[in-house]
């Protein structure tokens, strides 16, 4: 296998919104996170892991959706998210749809914060009747926050925990974001293409105030002065 010369270590934010101790969505997430550091070993990458454990942000998460206070602690996990090179994301599901708190989360989040970031999704639920929820909910939203999410949805009922194929989808998972993070995406996406995208004032630590202040539309906008 082709070894890279020394690459600069890479960050993989594994962010879980599990409500239990021990958690089945955080073991998922963490099972996930763990192969995709071992298969960027395997290739001279050092991937290293920040955790995210929302359950013990939810209260700060719940104050900045109403209020838009944003605690310290809740800031540092934004940090983590925003310098990260990939993400791994596990909610579980609660009446066919992903947690509250989960969904919160991204939704306080900045609107150009993940742009071009690679992101695997996982859920976990008590009923294979759930396992459409990655698909038709998780990727609509980590769509609208302008990220790549990797082809292969993982998704585990009870049943699934001592099956081959749950292991080899989890394999497939993360051979997929590691494949995006050694493949140079997000940093692709955003050198070349950061002014082409609709950015937000206030979003991204500032980079939205490039924006051309003496453009036709910029001067309609202020009265036509």
């Amino acid at each position: 296998m082709h070894q890279n010369p020394d690459p600069a270590p890479r960050t993989l934010a594994v962010i879980s919104a599990g409500t239990s101790d021990p958690s089945t969505t955080t073991m998922l997430a963490t099972r996930l996170a763990d192969r995709a550091a071992a298969l960027a070993a395997e290739q001279g990458l050092a991937l290293q892991l920040r955790i995210i454990d929302l359950r013990a942000l939810a209260a700060d998460v719940m104050t900045a959706l109403v209020s838009q206070h944003v605690s310290p602690e809740l800031q540092r996990a934004s940090d983590i998210v925003r310098d990260a090179d990939a993400l791994v994301v596990s909610t579980p599901v609660y009446k066919a749809g992903p947690s509250g708190l989960f969904t919160a989360f991204f939704q306080v989040l900045d609107n150009d914060l993940l742009i071009g970031t690679p992101v695997a999704l996982a859920a976990t639920a008590g009923s294979a009747r759930h396992a459409l929820v990655v698909d038709e909910q998780l990727r609509g939203l980590f769509a609208y926050l302008r990220t790549i999410t990797v082809p292969t949805a993982l998704f585990a009922a009870p049943e699934d925990w001592n099956s081959g194929d749950f292991g080899r989808r989890i394999d497939r998972a993360a051979t997929e974001l590691v494949a995006l993070v050694t493949g140079g995406f997000r940093s692709a996406v955003r050198g070349g293409s950061w002014d082409s995208y609709q950015h937000s004032f206030g979003s991204a630590g500032g980079t939205e105030l490039g924006i051309d202040l003496d453009s036709d539309l910029m001067r309609l906008a202020t009265g036509g002065r």
